[in-house]
């Protein structure tokens, strides 16, 4: 390798940079310091075909960036020396910008050319994944083996794998994801797809009213609905002869035919329920997939007394299996038949010291002198109803409000929202409080009592005895938030009772504005958020302007005064109907959270029974009028009515009525 100054005219970025055919890179951060003192550090280039009139050309490997930068400073240097007028000179080394210091490489080397390009890109700004994927590939294409390119970037040969794995996707889903409009987990998804299902997935991309699968929710598309992988099977997969995708990351893989897949899984689970009972246990139970295996409904029981295996079948092709149980009733028969005794006794009957009257008696007497002496330790008490409420017992059962919406626009809202923020760091603090774990979704469980190590109400209530009461009352309002209903009449008590401002935790969103489909409502928005004159003005227009217009006015675009601290009327505590139509559930509930007891609502009048549920469209669109009555796109009659808003060009000022 020789070090030599080279003219700038004599140098341009090589097809193995991976900076090149992009467009000029950003050098804002190198500039000032080219400027005032010229590249310092040398690029590396090497020869490019036959020297010509003007000498030598090179091609530049690794630093694209400095190149750049110094011909912005030659640039700016030829247009100030024609501007005062100065004759043409030479320009030498000393100039820090018509030569530059260049490392020259054998020009034979293509393989050590891209490995200089990238581990120069990766030290100074991370390149797009996509872009690694093209490096790696004319590296492999010159002969370097995954491991030697692992090696040489200091990366683990499963990174280098799954860069090459985006050779399996269409160039346009690869733009999608340099673009970063396709996230991770897609596209790890869509190596699994075949070109025909890549072009397929693109179509519904491309359709307006289409919905393309993304994530999670990608991979069942692509699957056909089920997802089984591979390491479930019973049965050995390369002699099954199934079919299997691979999401070519070199993690998971997949059966291509769920059907054939259960017909060999099934023969396995017989086959291994049968060396069991050969093994010397009672018997083996197969658990379908619809079915649980809840531990809590059996008894651990030794080989020798019984026990039975059950081998529990899951939806997702995993077989589960626990030794050793017997259901509850039957441990009980064979405790009563004295065949339950302890180690050493053998099969002799035990008789046990109390009947099984006598022991109801001696609980029941214990249990009411328990709660007796409980109600003088309210302190006690409040720490034992926390861990009831999280954990549940044979006699509690509370469940966390789950939060369900099938629309991924408003999830996303929900979880964007600042007080989903603000209440999800409340409940990582108290998980770290109670030494759960900080990943867990809800601090409540689901169910009765009987779930994961630490989640007991005895364990709990070992953490809640020594934290001082301020800090119990904050697990209490947390879990009860979790716990709390949403859309009951509950709501609509408490948020008067809190003082509750929606305005403080709530603005209107696309998601919020998208669903709107009733113009009468659309029409009674736009009056709250820009005057009734700018309503009237636009009575005829249609939805899409009518939301384009509260838009506008909610953002303060165009030169209108923001709208600060609009909440819809359904919002708001308390919440009202825009039209006499009714169908608002927020209103339902308000109605029933303050009925008199006769049935009759404050102001005396019957109340309404409560809404049935809504239509497929209703609650698709969240209204009770057709989609028809509100298509999107300007009115043929009367233009655009807002003069200040053009829904094509967004300029203009809106008409008052006269």
């Amino acid at each position: 390798m020789e070090l030599e100054f080279i003219a700038l005219g004599n140098l341009a970025v090589s097809k193995s940079n991976m900076r090149y055919a992009r467009k000029a890179p950003d050098v804002s951060d190198i500039l000032p310091t080219v400027r005032a003192r010229g590249v310092l550090q040398p690029i590396l280039v090497r020869p490019s075909g036959a020297p010509g009139e003007d000498g030598q050309h090179y091609e530049i490997v690794a630093g694209c960036r400095r190149f750049h930068a110094a011909l912005i400073v030659a640039a700016e240097r030829e247009e100030a020396r024609i501007g005062a007028g100065e004759p043409d000179g030479p320009d030498g080394p000393e100039s820090g910008a018509g030569m530059l210091p260049c490392a020259v490489l054998d020009e034979t080397d293509d393989a050590s050319a891209v490995e200089a390009s990238l581990i120069e890109n990766i030290a100074r700004l991370d390149p797009d994944e996509v872009s690694r994927w093209a490096c790696f590939t004319r590296l492999v294409k010159e002969g370097r083996s995954i491991a030697e390119i692992g090696a040489t970037f200091g990366l683990p040969d499963l990174a280098v794998r799954r860069a090459l794995a985006l050779g399996n996707l269409l160039p346009r889903i690869r733009d999608m994801y340099r673009r970063e409009e396709i996230d991770a987990v897609t596209i790890r998804h869509l190596t699994l797809a075949s070109k025909s299902r890549q072009k397929a997935w693109l179509a519904l991309v491309d359709d307006p009213d289409a919905y393309a699968p993304r994530g999670h929710q990608l991979k069942s598309w692509l699957l056909g609905g089920s997802s089984i992988s591979t390491r479930h099977a019973l049965f050995d997969v390369a002699a099954s002869g199934l079919a299997t995708v691979s999401d070519l990351f070199g993690e998971d893989a997949y059966f291509a035919e769920s059907e054939a897949f259960w017909t060999l899984q099934n023969a396995a689970i017989a086959e291994r329920r049968a060396a069991l009972i050969d093994a010397g246990w009672s018997d083996a139970v197969i658990v379908p997939a619809d079915e649980h295996f809840h531990s809590w409904e059996y008894e651990k029981t030794a080989k020798r007394k019984g026990g039975r295996v059950y081998l529990d079948v899951r939806g997702n092709g995993e077989v589960v299996v626990h030794e050793g149980y017997l259901s509850r009733k039957e441990a009980a028969r064979l405790a009563k038949s004295g065949n339950a005794g302890p180690e050493g006794e053998g099969d002799k009957p035990v008789r046990a010291e109390l009947t099984s009257l006598t022991q109801t008696y001696v609980d029941l007497h214990r249990h009411a002198a328990v709660r007796t002496e409980l109600l003088g330790s309210p302190r006690l008490a409040l720490r034992l109803m926390v861990a009831h409420v999280i954990a549940g017992s044979a006699l509690w059962r509370v469940l966390p409000e789950p939060q369900a919406v099938k629309s991924d626009a408003v999830r996303q809202s929900l979880d964007e929202s600042r007080a989903e923020a603000v209440f999800d760091a409340r409940r990582r603090e108290v998980l770290a409080a109670l030494g759960l774990d900080g990943d867990d979704a809800t601090v409540s469980s689901s169910g009765y009592g009987h779930g994961a190590p630490g989640r007991n109400v005895r364990s709990l209530l070992a953490r809640l005895v020594p934290l001082p009461d301020a800090e119990v009352l904050d697990v209490l309002a947390l879990v009860m938030g979790e716990t709390l209903a949403a859309g009951t009449p509950e709501i609509e008590v408490l948020g008067p009772m809190l003082g509750l401002s929606m305005a403080d935790w709530w603005e209107a969103d696309d998601a919020f504005l998208d669903g709107l489909r009733d113009r009468e409502v659309l029409l009674a928005m736009v009056a709250e958020v820009a005057g009734e004159q700018i309503a009237a003005a636009n009575a005829k227009e249609k939805g899409k302007t009518l939301k384009a217009i509260i838009r506008a006015h909610l953002a303060g675009e165009g030169g209108r005064t923001k709208k600060e601290g609009w909440v819809p009327r359904w919002m708001a505590f308390p919440p009202s109907a825009y039209t006499p139509r009714g169908g608002v559930g927020t209103v339902a509930a308000h109605a029933r959270a303050f009925a008199e007891p006769d049935g009759e609502s404050p102001d005396g009048e019957p109340e309404e029974d409560e809404e049935g549920p809504a239509s497929e469209a209703d609650e698709a669109d969240g209204s009770g009028t057709p989609d028809a009555e509100m298509p999107d796109g300007d009115s043929p009659e009367s233009g655009v009515t807002d003069p200040e808003f053009d829904p094509g060009t967004g300029g203009g000022g809106e008409r008052l009525a006269a």
